[in-house]
C-alpha cells in the first residue's frame, strides 16, 4: 500500500515546541484518516530547528465503498415529504426505493451509494485544514505573498511543503495543494550554512538519507544520543566526567541543532569558588551547555561542553571563544552575588518579609515564618528531632528567598540557604534543614532523613495545607494552583519512609490554631484535610502496584490519622487477601454482609446486639459463635500490638466455621426468633473483623 511524506519547511521553530508539534503533527493527519476510511498500518513524525516531517506507511490506495440504508417517509405519504426523501437520497424516483413492511406501516427505503474516492484526493483535502488550524502555542502572521498579505499564522516563516504519495516500487505523486501561496513539491532543503541547496527527495526512505547527507540528523533521539555519547567521549578523553544534566536539557539542545557537533571550553578556575550547583544554572541557563566534573573529587572543572550547529574550517575555536565570552561575564555576575550575599547573615533579611504578601489571606511572609518555627518546634518533640535545631532551621529556612543568588537563579533556592547557613556557623543540621525542608518534591525526589529537616519539611508542608484549606482554596479536577496534591504527597513520604508515629489530626489542629484567618467550619476542617490524604495515599499506594480499595477498608474503621499505621494495616490487609485463606474469608463475609443487607432493607431496622446462645441449634451457629468470640479477642489484642500480620492470622481462623455456617445453616429459618438470632449472629462476623478492616469496602 501507498506510504505518505509530509514536510514543513520553515525558519527556526523553538525547541521547547517540537517535540509536542511533532506529535500534534501525527495525531492530527492520522485521526483524520481514520475519520475518513483510510486505516494506515503506521506513523512516526519528526522535529529539527527547520522542520516538522511525517511518514505515514500503508495508507489504501483508495477509500472503501460506502453504503447505507435511509428510512423515508411512509407509503402514500404527501409528495413534499416523499420529493425531500428522493433529493436526500439521489433517487430519482420511488421506483428505486425499497418497500419496508413494519407494524406502523409500510416505509420507503433507499439504498445510497458513495464511492471512495482516491487517497490522494482525500490528503490533498486534508493536508491543508490541518495546516492552517495547527495548534501552536504562539504562532505568526508574516509578509504578503505576490501582493497579497498573508492570511496562514504559522510558529515561524513557512518557506516550502513538501507532499508525496505513492508505492515503494513506483514514482510516487506529489499531493497537489496550496497553503498562502506555498504550493507543494518534492522539494527541501539541507543544513542552514553547510548544505543549503534544494534537495529532490521521493519517498521517506529517500528524504532521510538525502538530509543526512546534506548534514540534517532527523530524528531527535538520533541528535540527543549523538550528543551525549560525544560529549561523554570528549571529557573521557581529558580524564573528566560529563555531569549528566537534567534531560530537558538534553532536549533543549537537541532541538536547536541539524548536525550536532561537540566542542569543550574553559573559564577561569577562580570561579570555582562559586558553589557548584550556581556554576551549573549560570552555564545550563545562560547558554545550554554541561558542566564537566573531575571524578577523583567529584567537584567541577572550570570546563564545559557545548553543542554547535556546524563543522566550522577552524575546528570550532571560534565558536568556542564566542561562548567563553558569554559564560565569563554570567560567571562573574554570579560570583559577585555570591560574595555580595555572604556580607549579610540570614536573620538579617527577614524584616523584609514584613512587606511580603505570602497570600493575601493568609497574611506575609513573615507570619508564616512564625507558624512554621511554632509548628516545627511541636513537631519536633514527636519526630525525635532537637526543638532548639528545628525551631531555629524553620526561623532561617525561607531567608535565601532574598538572597540575590536565588533571585537570578529560583531553581537553587534551599540549597543556598544551606551554603549561606554554614558560611554563618550554624549547626550542620540547621544548615541541612533549610535545603532540604522543601523536599521531597515529586514521587522520585529524596526523602529527608535528619530529624530537625523532617521536622521543618512537615512544618511547612501541613501549614501549606491547612491554610488554603481554611480559606477554600482546595484542588479541583486538574488544577491545582498550589501545589497541595505534591504537598500531602511530600508528608505521607515523609511519615512512611521515617516510620513516623504522627497524628495528622493533632497536627492539622495545631496548625489552624495559628491562622489569623478561621474557617467557617473549624471543627470539620481537619477531617475533611484527612480524607484529602487518604486519597493522595491511595495514589501512592497504586503506583506502587498496591490495591486502593485497601486504603478505603482500612480509612472506613474512623478515627484513623496515623498514616505510618495505616500504610501498615494496608500491606498487612494486602498480603492476607492473596491468601487463599484471605479470599475465602472475603468471600464468606460479603455473603454476610450481603444477606444482612437484604434483610435490614426488608425488616427496616438492623440487627445489633448479642445473639441469644440459648436459640442455638445447631453446632455449626455454636462453633461459629465462640470462634467470632475468640478471633475477635485475638485480632483486636494484636491491634493494640499493632502486630496486624497476627490480626490477619486470628482472621483467618473465622474461614472454617464461616463456610460451615453457609454450608449447613438456613439463616431465614420460618421461625422468626431463630431467623433473628442468626442475623445477629452474622452481624458478629462483620463486627468481628471490623477491628482490621471493613471488609464490606474491599473489591473482590
Amino acid at each position: 500500500m501507498p506510504d505518505l511524506l509530509l514536510e514543513l519547511f520553515s525558519e527556526e521553530i523553538p525547541a521547547r515546541m517540537q517535540a509536542k508539534a511533532a506529535d500534534d503533527l501525527r495525531r492530527m493527519v492520522t485521526d483524520k484518516l481514520v475519520a475518513e476510511g483510510l486505516v494506515y498500518e503506521g506513523a512516526k513524525a519528526f522535529a529539527t530547528p527547520r522542520r516538522l516531517a511525517l511518514t505515514v506507511h500503508g495508507i489504501p490506495a483508495r477509500q472503501p465503498d460506502l453504503k447505507t440504508e435511509r428510512r423515508g417517509p411512509k407509503v402514500g405519504a404527501p409528495d413534499a415529504a416523499v420529493q425531500g426523501f428522493l433529493k436526500a437520497t439521489g433517487l430519482k424516483s420511488l421506483d428505486e426505493a425499497k418497500i419496508q413492511r413494519d407494524p406502523k406501516g409500510d416505509f420507503y427505503i433507499g439504498l445510497i451509494e458513495k464511492p471512495g474516492r482516491d487517497a490522494i484526493d482525500v490528503l490533498a483535502e486534508i493536508l491543508p485544514v490541518i495546516i492552517r488550524t495547527f495548534p501552536w502555542p504562539k504562532s505568526m502572521r508574516w509578509g504578503a505573498r505576490s501582493g497579497k498579505p498573508g492570511s496562514l499564522n504559522w510558529v515561524r516563516p513557512l518557506h516550502a511543503i513538501t507532499a508525496t504519495f505513492g508505492l515503494e516500487t513506483e514514482e510516487p505523486d506529489v499531493v497537489k495543494f496550496e497553503v498562502d501561496g506555498i504550493a507543494t513539491g518534492q522539494t527541501t532543503y539541507g543544513h542552514r550554512f553547510m548544505a543549503p541547496d534544494a534537495i529532490s527527495v521521493r519517498r521517506f526512505e529517500d528524504y532521510e538519507a538525502k538530509l543526512k547527507a546534506a548534514k540534517v540528523i532527523l530524528d531527535p533521539q538520533a541528535r540527543k544520543d549523538i550528543i551525549f555519547a560525544d560529549a561523554k567521549e570528549l571529557t573521557f578523553a581529558q580524564g573528566f566526567e560529563l555531569v549528566e544534566d537534567h534531560q530537558v536539557l538534553l532536549d533543549e539542545v537537541s532541538g536547536l541543532v541539524e548536525w550536532p557537533v561537540v566542542m569543550m571550553g574553559s573559564f577561569e578556575a577562580e570561579y570555582l569558588a562559586i558553589p557548584d550547583e550556581v556554576i551549573r544554572a549560570t552555564i545550563r541557563n545562560n547558554q545550554k551547555c554541561f558542566v564537566v566534573k573531575d571524578p577523583k573529587t567529584g567537584k567541577l572543572t572550570n570546563k564545559f561542553v557545548l553543542t554547535a550547529n556546524i563543522e566550522a574550517s577552524d575546528g570550532g575555536k571560534v565558536i568556542v571563544s564566542g561562548n567563553e565570552r558569554v559564560i565569563r561575564p554570567r560567571l562573574s555576575d554570579a560570583k559577585f552575588f555570591y560574595e555580595t550575599d555572604l556580607k549579610t547573615k540570614l536573620e538579617d533579611r527577614l524584616p523584609k518579609f514584613e512587606q511580603i504578601v505570602f497570600h493575601e489571606k493568609l497574611g506575609t511572609q513573615a507570619a508564616r515564618i512564625k507558624r512554621i518555627e511554632r509548628l516545627a518546634a511541636e513537631i519536633a518533640a514527636l519526630v525525635g528531632a532537637d526543638v532548639a535545631k528545628a525551631t531555629r532551621a524553620a526561623h532561617l529556612a525561607k531567608a535565601d528567598l532574598l538572597t540575590e543568588v536565588v533571585g537570578e537563579f529560583p531553581e537553587v533556592q534551599g540549597l543556598m540557604g544551606k551554603y549561606y547557613a554554614l558560611a554563618q556557623g550554624e549547626d550542620a543540621s540547621v544548615a541541612a534543614a533549610c535545603e532540604e525542608h522543601y523536599k521531597p518534591q515529586g514521587p522520585t525526589d529524596r526523602v529527608p532523613t535528619d530529624p530537625v529537616s523532617v521536622a521543618v519539611a512537615l512544618a511547612d508542608k501541613i501549614d501549606t495545607l491547612v491554610g488554603f484549606w481554611a480559606i477554600d482554596e482546595k484542588p479541583t479536577g486538574s488544577k491545582d494552583p498550589y501545589a497541595l496534591r505534591r504537598a500531602a504527597l511530600g508528608v505521607i513520604r515523609l511519615i512512611a519512609e521515617n516510620a513516623l508515629r504522627l497524628s495528622l489530626m493533632k497536627v492539622a489542629t495545631s496548625a489552624l490554631t495559628g491562622l489569623s484567618v478561621k474557617p467557617a467550619d473549624a471543627q470539620k476542617l481537619p477531617s475533611d484535610l484527612l480524607a484529602f490524604f487518604a486519597d493522595r495515599l491511595k495514589v501512592q499506594l497504586r503506583e506502587q502496584g498496591a490495591r486502593h480499595d485497601l486504603v478505603d477498608a482500612v480509612f472506613a474503621l474512623g478515627g484513623q490519622d496515623d498514616l505510618l499505621m495505616i500504610v501498615r494495616r494496608v500491606e498487612a490487609l494486602g498480603k492476607f487477601l492473596e491468601s487463599d485463606d484471605g479470599k475465602n474469608l472475603l468471600a464468606g463475609i460479603k455473603r454476610a454482609s450481603n444477606i444482612l443487607g437484604i434483610e435490614e432493607k426488608k425488616d427496616k431496622r438492623s440487627f445489633e446486639g448479642a445473639p441469644d446462645v440459648a436459640l442455638y441449634s445447631l453446632a455449626e451457629e455454636k462453633a461459629l459463635a465462640k470462634a467470632i468470640g475468640e478471633v475477635q479477642a485475638e485480632a483486636s489484642a494484636a491491634v493494640v500490638r499493632e502486630d496486624f500480620a497476627a490480626a490477619m492470622s486470628a482472621m483467618a481462623k473465622l474461614r472454617p466455621p464461616v463456610d460451615a455456617f453457609f454450608d449447613k445453616v438456613r439463616v431465614n429459618d420460618d421461625d422468626a426468633k431463630v431467623r433473628e438470632n442468626r442475623l445477629k449472629l452474622l452481624n458478629e462476623i462483620r463486627s468481628a473483623t471490623r477491628a482490621v478492616a471493613d471488609f464490606s469496602k474491599i473489591q473482590d
